[in-house]
């Protein structure tokens, strides 16, 4: 498996050549990762908090560690000084708590604000309803070491094309009628991060910014 031979055929195949690439890297080795970065990826993704920590200083000071996974509001504090966006920010006591730990390394954390979309209850994310709540709440208002970057979901787990494709167009829909109303300064609505190696294509079409392939890229996940 030639982890640049892979690469390439993923990228000729995107619909969108502006979307960006994630590239999954969890459970994968260093090496992999090396490889990786030497075919031109910049912007790794990871699942849990301690892999993240162990691969971060293992790399060159340039690459961009996205936080993919469900995350624990204990475990923040360990990403918070170089973690480049947390992608699923399911819950505002999340959210809260990011704002925190940014406060106390005086720096401002790029985030996502996860979206439940699939018919499957262990998918996480805000509902609609919570979402629109959350966005104009006092206490919302008063958050200062967040940035909100975009919205990421997950489409359901099955073969079912024209379902993915509806979960994908509903969160379009949701981030396009969002990006039309008044919101703080910290909300800077640019990236729909929707989209894996099963179903990147249609969520390209459409309207994703932003793709997280692992599989396709280096090959089976390594659960030991």
């Amino acid at each position: 498996m030639d982890i640049k031979t892979n690469l390439t055929q993923v990228l000729k195949s995107f619909k969108n050549p502006e979307c960006k690439l994630i590239a999954v890297s969890k459970t994968k080795p260093i090496e992999d990762l090396r490889e990786a970065y030497a075919a031109g990826i910049r912007d790794f993704g990871e699942n849990k908090v301690q892999e993240i920590q162990a691969k971060q200083p293992q790399m060159p000071a340039d690459t961009r560690w996205h936080m993919i996974g469900h995350l624990q509001s204990n475990k923040v504090k360990y990403i918070a000084p170089f973690v480049h966006l947390i992608h699923g920010v399911d819950s505002f006591k999340l959210l809260k708590e990011i704002d925190k730990q940014g406060k106390k390394i005086n720096r401002v954390i790029p985030v996502l604000l996860q979206i439940h979309i699939a018919e499957e209850e262990t998918k996480f994310g805000f509902d609609q309803t919570e979402l629109e709540e959350m966005l104009i709440s006092e206490e919302f208002l008063q958050l200062t070491h967040v940035q909100i970057k975009g919205l990421m979901g997950m489409a359901t787990f099955t073969e079912n094309e024209s379902q993915i494709r509806k979960e994908f167009n509903g969160l379009k829909q949701l981030f396009e009628s969002l990006k039309s109303k008044a919101l703080p300064a910290f909300v800077q609505l640019e990236e729909l991060s929707m989209g894996m190696s099963g179903d990147y294509q249609i969520a390209q079409e459409e309207g994703s910014t932003m793709v997280r392939i692992g599989s396709a890229i280096f090959g089976a996940r390594n659960y030991n």
